[in-house]
């Protein structure tokens, strides 16, 4: 990872704090003294730092496990609490927030994809993980920023163009994930045998499956269950300064 170029790791580092401060930011409008919001203001400053120990010390380079300590430590976890999220904070916390911030949160998978594209070029994942290869999730980037000023425009939302780039971004999303998981280089690994997905086992790339994916699924999540589940909105929540 020395022979990478400083700025790949701080343009990441950026996008990260760029995708928690989208969350702090919906959060914010859902209500920031509300117990969730206060559950997650205390948990993602220590799993920030929690994984970035972990990363920097190692730990996860020992990858002949079963299951993979990425999978038991990083992965597992946050899609725990998004899940219990979804169980406990409906209508306090998920239904509350922003469809607007929902949306525009997506636009750090255009730098993220940018990133994936210079490890393939240091030779830290595989080329089937970038844009060059089978991985289009730029597109959500894309699709965010064209969604966000189509579907909010004059005050209203359109639910149909919403639920549609969220499903497309989900799709998009699970098909970049799945080709990660396959090509770690774990017991599991089925792709990409001749150059795997190594970056992710490192500081500060291990943040992209600990906070960066979970924070966007989260987003595709919340957006779905309030377009499909909740009451059809005649406006657009207000985004709180």
């Amino acid at each position: 990872m020395d022979s990478l170029p400083a700025y790949v790791s701080i343009v990441f580092v950026l996008t990260t704090l760029a995708a928690i401060g989208f969350l702090m930011r919906a959060m914010n409008s859902a209500g920031i003294k509300t117990l969730p919001s206060r559950i997650l203001m205390f948990l993602l400053p220590l799993w920030l730092m929690f994984q970035g120990v972990l990363a920097l010390g190692g730990f996860y380079l020992k990858t002949d496990v079963v299951p993979p300590r990425l999978a038991v430590f990083a992965v597992w976890p946050a899609v725990l609490l998004v899940v219990i999220y979804f169980i406990f904070f409906r209508r306090s916390f998920i239904e509350r927030m922003p469809l607007k911030l929902l949306t525009l949160v997506h636009v750090v998978r255009i730098p993220v994809e940018l990133v994936l594209l210079w490890l393939y070029l240091g030779d830290q994942v595989p080329r089937m993980m970038t844009f060059e290869g089978r991985n289009f999730d730029i597109l959500s980037g894309v699709l965010a920023v064209i969604t966000y000023f189509v579907a909010f425009r004059d005050g209203q939302i359109r639910r149909g163009l919403l639920i549609a780039f969220n499903v497309v971004g989900l799709c998009l999303l699970i098909n970049v994930v799945s080709i990660a998981i396959l090509s770690l280089p774990t017991p599991i690994q089925q792709l990409n045998f001749d150059q795997p997905n190594v970056a992710v086992l490192y500081f500060p790339y291990i943040w992209l499956p600990a906070i960066i994916v979970p924070i966007v699924l989260f987003a595709h999540l919340a957006a779905l269950w309030q377009l499909l589940f909740k009451a059809p909105p005649e406006t657009l929540h207000p985004v709180r300064s």
